[in-house]
């Protein structure tokens, strides 16, 4: 009977015959599904936001309606500020995660 030998039980089970790139692929697809639509989801929106805010800044320093062009402008910088906040939490999470590319 052979021995196991101790790289065999650390080194993970590639059951399909995939070649390495598609396996570190797939198991960090495992890790943390959907990344890449999260990460294009706050780019779209971060950028819808930007758009928002430069429309509500004109509208400011053009003197019209002042009193409700400021609330929303502030809401469009919160959302940038958000949208920054949780895109750079998801680089920081793929760069820690083992096997990202």
């Amino acid at each position: 009977m052979p021995l196991p030998n101790s790289d065999d039980r650390t080194a993970p089970k590639n059951p399909r015959n995939l070649s390495r790139q598609q396996y570190e692929r797939l198991t960090a697809e495992m890790a943390a599904p959907y990344r890449p639509l999260r990460q294009f989801i706050y780019l779209a929106c971060g950028a819808s936001g930007f758009v928002g805010g430069v429309v509500f800044l004109a509208k400011i320093a053009s003197g019209r309606e002042i009193g409700s062009a400021l609330p929303n402008f502030a809401l469009q910088v919160g959302v940038v500020a958000l949208m920054v906040f949780l895109f750079r939490l998801e680089q920081r999470a793929q760069s820690r995660s083992p096997k990202s590319k």
